[in-house]
């Protein structure tokens, strides 16, 4: 075993100010740009720390907010705060064992981390973590294995991508483009569903540990039509039955206010009695209309090119319940709509079918799903 302040110096990116982020020069590279989340990608053309500057190949480990380690395969940029760039000065190690095993101490990490409202690893904690240190042939045949696994996955989550295509595809089919092609009646959301925004006050205030605690939503576990099991943050039963209106039930839709406003999931009935923080809820007329119809509306040209023309804030997107209340929606017939979303429970099952069947591979199915370095232990090895 070795500590990771043995292997190599991590260098922190430097604090960008807002008036430094421009249209023109080298781009600035946060978190969300690392985590696939930007929106907004931002330029400096100025002077700056050559230890900043990352090129193709180096390593990257965000190490605030939102844990993870990257290979940076983008041409040459600035790193920004919150993310150290590895420098392998101080012992020979594979650079993609690397890669993987620090992946696999993430989540051990994670338990190390602080703040409330945004977590974060403190360097010395980091830099105290072990990871096993074998020799360069067998570290070299590790990563090696692991990445022809992660290239399957890939290979998987692009036909599974190919699935959210197909069900996109039948929206426009039966419903018409985002120009109300098919001339269905128009209204308001307002006028099919209750909506209302999560804990937006403090509420770091009522967390509490992850085995005595409730599941609260925030916009990190809302994806485009589907629910991220992980990254969840714990209220205190005290908290969370003093915040009621935010519990969320089965067929709500939950959509994100900031960074990727207007992405939109369904609560399925796993889900029913979470909380939620800072995200709008929308409890729909299951009468009037289906919520996944909804979802989709939300999520595709339809609804999306409304809400961002409603969007505000220079350094953040930002959409309010206001707004949503207000989105004109097409409304086809209701049968219509449930046969639109029994297509989508059909796909669903696909993807489900999908991860287990014809194991030629010889993986788990659940490693389509979740990163091979949290089945396979390392320190086996």
């Amino acid at each position: 075993m070795i500590k990771l302040g043995d292997v190599a110096t991590y260098i922190n990116g430097y604090a960008f100010k807002p008036e430094d982020r421009g249209e023109v020069g080298l781009p600035i590279i946060r978190i969300q740009d690392l985590t696939g989340n930007a929106y907004d990608l931002g330029f400096y053309n100025g002077d700056y720390p050559k230890r900043i500057e990352i090129n193709d190949g180096d390593v990257l480990i965000s190490w605030s907010a939102s844990l993870g380690v990257y290979v940076w395969n983008r041409g040459r940029a600035l790193l920004n705060q919150h993310i150290f760039k590895v420098e392998f000065d101080k012992v020979n190690i594979d650079k993609s064992y690397f890669v993987y095993a620090v992946r696999q101490k993430l989540a051990e990490m994670a338990m190390k981390t602080h703040g409330a409202t945004m977590k974060h690893i403190v360097k010395k904690d980091f830099e105290e973590t072990l990871i096993p240190y074998p020799s360069q042939k067998k570290q070299i045949e590790i990563g090696t294995n692991l990445d022809k696994i992660a290239n399957i996955i890939a290979a998987r989550k692009q036909q599974l991508e190919l699935l959210d295509e197909l069900v996109k595809a039948r929206f426009v089919e039966m419903f018409g483009d985002e120009n109300n092609s098919k001339n269905w009646n128009i209204i308001n959301v307002e006028n099919v569903a209750d909506v209302q925004v999560g804990i937006v006050i403090k509420p770091s205030q009522y967390y509490t540990n992850k085995g005595n605690g409730v599941k609260a939503f925030r916009s990190l576990n809302i994806g485009e039509g589907f629910i991220k099991d992980n990254d969840w943050v714990y209220f205190t039963e005290e908290g969370h039955n003093k915040n009621s209106k935010s519990i969320v039930k089965e067929n709500d839709l939950l959509i994100v206010r900031s960074g990727a406003p207007g992405t939109a999931c369904v609560v399925t009935e796993k889900y029913t009695g979470y909380n939620a923080i800072d995200i709008i809820i929308v409890h729909p007329d299951c009468e009037k209309i289906n919520p996944y119809y909804l979802c989709y509306f939300t999520n595709m040209q339809h609804g999306k090119k409304q809400i961002n023309e409603g969007t505000s804030g220079a350094a953040q997107q930002h959409f309010n319940v206001g707004k949503y209340n207000k989105l004109r929606l097409m409304l086809p017939p209701k049968e219509l709509q449930d046969e639109f979303a029994d297509f989508v429970h059909q796909i669903d099952k696909s993807k489900v079918n999908y991860y287990y069947k014809n194991r030629k591979d010889g993986f788990p199915p659940l490693l389509l799903i979740y990163s091979v370095t949290t089945i396979i232990n390392l320190s086996d090895y």
